[in-house]
Protein backbone atom coordinates (compact mmCIF):
# COMPACT_ATOMS: atom_id res chain seq x y z
CA UNK A 1 0.00 0.00 0.00
CA UNK A 2 1.54 3.27 -1.09
CA UNK A 3 -1.52 5.48 -0.90
CA UNK A 4 -0.11 7.61 -3.70
CA UNK A 5 -3.00 7.11 -6.10
CA UNK A 6 -5.74 8.41 -3.82
CA UNK A 7 -4.21 9.41 -0.48
CA UNK A 8 -1.64 11.84 -1.80
CA UNK A 9 -4.14 13.81 -3.92
CA UNK A 10 -6.60 13.86 -1.01
CA UNK A 11 -4.02 15.24 1.43
CA UNK A 12 -2.75 17.67 -1.21
CA UNK A 13 -6.29 18.95 -1.82
CA UNK A 14 -6.77 19.68 1.89
CA UNK A 15 -3.41 21.43 2.18
CA UNK A 16 -4.02 23.54 -0.94
CA UNK A 17 -7.52 24.63 0.08
CA UNK A 18 -6.37 25.53 3.61
CA UNK A 19 -3.32 27.38 2.26
CA UNK A 20 -5.54 29.24 -0.23
CA UNK A 21 -7.74 30.49 2.60
CA UNK A 22 -4.94 31.25 5.06
CA UNK A 23 -2.52 32.96 2.68
CA UNK A 24 -4.57 34.40 -0.18
CA UNK A 25 -8.30 34.73 0.43
CA UNK A 26 -8.29 35.41 4.17
CA UNK A 27 -12.09 35.35 4.41
CA UNK A 28 -12.08 34.19 8.03
CA UNK A 29 -14.24 31.22 7.10
CA UNK A 30 -12.39 28.84 9.43
CA UNK A 31 -13.18 31.08 12.42
CA UNK A 32 -16.94 30.94 11.88
CA UNK A 33 -19.06 28.51 13.90
CA UNK A 34 -21.49 28.36 10.95
CA UNK A 35 -18.77 26.91 8.73
CA UNK A 36 -17.97 24.15 11.23
CA UNK A 37 -21.68 23.44 11.73
CA UNK A 38 -22.10 23.09 7.97
CA UNK A 39 -19.12 20.73 7.88
CA UNK A 40 -20.74 18.58 10.60
CA UNK A 41 -23.95 18.45 8.56
CA UNK A 42 -22.04 17.52 5.40
CA UNK A 43 -20.04 14.90 7.33
CA UNK A 44 -23.17 13.30 8.74
CA UNK A 45 -24.69 12.90 5.28
CA UNK A 46 -21.36 11.77 3.87
CA UNK A 47 -21.12 9.02 6.48
CA UNK A 48 -24.57 7.68 5.57
CA UNK A 49 -24.09 7.81 1.80
CA UNK A 50 -20.40 6.87 1.69
CA UNK A 51 -20.97 4.11 4.22
CA UNK A 52 -23.56 2.58 1.93
CA UNK A 53 -21.43 3.00 -1.21
CA UNK A 54 -18.17 1.62 0.23
CA UNK A 55 -19.28 -1.04 2.72
CA UNK A 56 -16.98 -4.00 2.31
CA UNK A 57 -19.85 -6.50 2.59
CA UNK A 58 -21.42 -5.28 -0.68
CA UNK A 59 -19.49 -2.33 -2.12
CA UNK A 60 -20.84 -0.27 -4.98
CA UNK A 61 -17.57 1.66 -5.17
CA UNK A 62 -14.31 -0.25 -5.09
CA UNK A 63 -10.90 1.14 -4.24
CA UNK A 64 -7.61 -0.35 -5.30
CA UNK A 65 -5.94 -1.17 -1.98
CA UNK A 66 -2.59 -0.16 -3.49
CA UNK A 67 -3.83 3.44 -3.74
CA UNK A 68 -5.32 4.04 -0.29
CA UNK A 69 -3.96 3.82 3.24
CA UNK A 70 -6.40 1.06 4.12
CA UNK A 71 -7.74 3.02 7.09
CA UNK A 72 -11.52 2.80 6.96
CA UNK A 73 -13.84 4.44 9.48
CA UNK A 74 -16.76 4.29 10.13
CA UNK A 75 -18.60 1.60 8.15
CA UNK A 76 -15.65 0.83 5.91
CA UNK A 77 -15.34 4.39 4.53
CA UNK A 78 -11.78 5.12 3.36
CA UNK A 79 -10.49 8.12 5.34
CA UNK A 80 -9.36 9.65 2.06
CA UNK A 81 -13.02 10.23 1.15
CA UNK A 82 -13.38 12.55 4.13
CA UNK A 83 -10.30 14.50 3.07
CA UNK A 84 -11.64 15.03 -0.44
CA UNK A 85 -15.07 15.91 0.95
CA UNK A 86 -13.57 18.52 3.26
CA UNK A 87 -11.47 20.01 0.46
CA UNK A 88 -14.31 20.16 -2.08
CA UNK A 89 -16.95 21.60 0.26
CA UNK A 90 -14.51 24.10 1.74
CA UNK A 91 -13.34 25.21 -1.72
CA UNK A 92 -16.93 25.86 -2.81
CA UNK A 93 -17.71 27.79 0.38
CA UNK A 94 -14.54 29.84 -0.08
CA UNK A 95 -15.53 30.68 -3.65
CA UNK A 96 -18.99 31.76 -2.48
CA UNK A 97 -17.48 33.82 0.30
CA UNK A 98 -15.04 35.46 -2.11
CA UNK A 99 -17.92 36.43 -4.40
CA UNK A 100 -19.97 37.72 -1.47
CA UNK A 101 -17.10 39.93 -0.38
CA UNK A 102 -16.52 41.10 -3.97
CA UNK A 103 -20.22 41.94 -4.39
CA UNK A 104 -20.27 43.84 -1.10
CA UNK A 105 -17.27 45.93 -2.18
CA UNK A 106 -18.78 46.63 -5.59
CA UNK A 107 -22.06 47.74 -4.00
CA UNK A 108 -20.47 50.23 -1.62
Amino acid sequence: MTGLGYTLPAVTAVVLVCAWEITILRTGLFRRPGYWLSMIIVLSFQIVVDGWLTKLSAPLVLYDSAHITGIRFPWDIPVEDFLFGFAFVTAVLLLWERERIRDRKAGS
